[in-house]
């Protein structure tokens, strides 16, 4: 038996990812599957995404958390497709809000079939997971609705921003809470819930998911500035570009508020107001300045501390191999910042 395919993370435990295995790749034939069906036109975009790669860390998460019941089966594999075709259609919309031109080191779906294009087909990968959950019964709907408000609500809430007044780093926690936090929250309770694992396992693994989630975004916020392109597969620095601030900017902003803001600090928030970042060399130096200020150090930190948070909830949980692998992915997450 092979280990887990490189496309998702180690868990550090062999005889576990050998028994994930048959299920990772039945989620694996089964998204290829979910993603074209209309017709050759809209196959192409529609398996942009899906055939350009990804962590599939969702569906992993689910399968992982189906560990502490009864084990993988075939409605914890539905949800598990259910799940990635979900943030899937996210990213397709990301995109195209972020003006990204790379996903995953290619071209965004805009970039090859221009926006309309991009957000019809993460609408049409919306429906066929909802088409999925729908065979999954009533509790997995009602999931995937609340799931897919707090997307939207996030993403709302990104894009207005706080209010005139209000904490800017609070508000952007809630954010990612939402937009990425509630659906490794939900992956993890699909798999508890069809293992036969038990609503307080759900709830607990619920709660560790949406936790992990935010310490994922976290994480990317730091990667964001200390990579380049031929690692993330994104241009560093977009979200700064389409006037996005990410953790490092609002812990810099936070600074200014409280009167002790350094004068690098102050030159980069004045670069972010002033620069023309669409211009490559701008948005590059900026990145720079960034990448060697203390804040990024600090959103580490605040990274860590979610991941740190997600593994305590794990503490009523169980002794065994489910357990450590958990508590290892929710490192592993963070782990990439180094």
């Amino acid at each position: 038996m092979t280990s887990l395919p490189a496309h998702v993370l180690p868990l550090g435990d062999p005889e576990l990812e050998a028994r994930l295995q048959p299920a990772m790749e039945q989620v694996e034939e089964r998204l290829a599957r979910a993603v074209v069906g209309a017709d050759s036109l809209v196959d192409s975009p529609s398996a942009h995404l899906a055939a350009a790669g990804g962590k599939r860390l969702r569906p992993l998460l689910t399968l992982l958390s189906a560990e502490l019941g009864n084990g993988s089966n075939d409605r914890v594999i539905e949800a598990a497709v259910a799940v990635e075709l979900t943030h899937l259609a996210t990213l397709y919309h990301d995109d195209v809000m972020d003006s990204a031109p790379l996903r995953r080191g290619a071209p965004a779906a805009h970039e090859v079939w221009g926006n309309s294009v991009a957000i019809l087909t993460g609408d049409l990968l919306f429906a066929r997971a909802s088409r999925l959950v729908a065979e999954l019964g009533a509790d997995a709907v009602r999931a995937h609705a609340e799931t897919f408000e707090r997307l939207c609500l996030g993403q709302l809430h990104e894009t207005l921003g706080p209010q005139d007044g209000g904490d800017r780093v609070g508000h952007y926690l809630q954010v990612l809470a939402d937009k990425t936090g509630s659906l490794i929250a939900t992956a993890a309770r699909y798999g508890a819930h069809y293992s036969g694992a038990g609503d307080d396992v759900a709830r607990l693994l619920t709660a560790y998911g949406e936790k992990v989630g935010v310490a994922f975004q976290l994480a990317d916020d730091v990667i964001d500035l200390s990579s380049d392109a031929a690692t993330t597969g994104k241009t560093p620095g977009t979200d700064l570009r389409e006037g996005v601030d990410t953790m490092p900017v609002l812990l810099l902003r936070r600074r200014e508020g409280d009167g002790r803001i350094d004068a690098a600090g102050a030159q980069i928030l004045r670069r972010l107001a002033d620069d023309d970042l669409s211009e490559d060399a701008a948005l590059a130096d900026v990145v720079a300045a960034l990448r060697a200020h203390e804040v990024v150090e600090e959103a580490r930190s605040l990274a860590e501390e979610w991941a740190e948070s997600a593994v305590a909830e794990l503490g009523p949980l169980p002794e065994g191999a489910p357990k450590v692998a958990l508590s290892a992915f929710a490192g592993l997450l963070v782990d990439r910042m180094a």
